[in-house]
C-alpha cells in the first residue's frame, strides 16, 4: 500500500492537501496523473527533484483537467505556485525547488498558500 502525506502549511495554520500520493519510482513519476479524469479535492501527488538536479518543472502533456502546482525548497518554503494549469502547458520552470506538489485546481487559493510560506508534510 502506498504511503499517504498530507501538506500543512504552517505560516496559515491550513490544510493545503489532505492526500498526497508519493511518486517514488521513476515510473510512477513519469505516470502522475497521466490517465485520470480528474483529481478529487484534497487529493493529489507529491513530486521530488533527483538530488543533483538544480531545478524542477512539469508538464500537463496528455493531461485531462487542470491543477494547481505549488513548488517548495528543501525546507519546506513555498517557491512558487502555478495555478490552475491547463492541459497541454508547461510549468514554471523553479530553480531551488526539491518537491512539486500536484494539487486539485484552486486548492492553494482555499488554503491561502502563497509563496515564502512553509509547507510541513506529514505521514497520515
Amino acid at each position: 500500500m502506498a504511503t499517504i502525506v498530507r501538506a500543512i502549511n504552517r505560516t496559515r495554520d491550513t490544510v493545503l492537501c489532505e492526500r498526497l500520493e508519493q511518486a517514488l519510482t521513476s515510473r510512477q513519476r513519469s505516470r502522475g496523473l497521466l490517465g485520470r479524469r480528474s483529481l478529487e479535492p484534497g487529493a493529489g501527488m507529491l513530486f521530488a527533484a533527483g538530488r543533483l538536479t538544480p531545478f524542477l518543472w512539469m508538464h500537463m502533456l496528455f493531461m485531462r483537467f487542470p491543477i494547481d502546482i505549488v513548488f517548495l525548497n528543501r525546507d519546506g518554503k513555498v517557491l512558487k505556485i502555478d495555478h490552475r494549469l491547463r492541459p497541454w502547458r508547461f510549468s514554471s520552470l523553479v530553480f531551488g525547488a526539491s518537491h512539486a506538489l500536484e494539487l486539485a485546481a484552486g486548492s492553494a487559493e482555499r488554503s491561502q498558500t502563497q509563496p515564502g510560506d512553509r509547507i510541513i508534510l506529514e505521514t497520515v
